[in-house]
């Protein structure tokens, strides 16, 4: 029974830190997992590989859809 116990809970983590690593809100993921406080979900982000990306203004996602249907 503890081998099972131990499968569900690494592939419980695998899960909230591929999540995390997604770019999925870290309380989505503690909605998801069904904790009660955001601390036991941020257990979840010392594994994390998180690439530092600079923010990206929803107006150049706009602009780059409209010259695509523009060619």
């Amino acid at each position: 029974m503890s081998i099972v116990l131990g499968f569900s809970n690494m592939l419980r983590h695998s899960y909230a830190t591929h999540l995390l690593e997604d770019g999925v809100n870290i309380v989505t993921v503690k909605n998801m997992l069904g904790h009660a406080h955001i601390e036991t979900t941020m257990v979840y982000l010392h594994v994390c590989q998180i690439h530092e990306q600079l923010p990206q203004s929803p107006l150049d996602n706009v602009f780059a859809l409209c010259s695509r249907t523009m060619k």
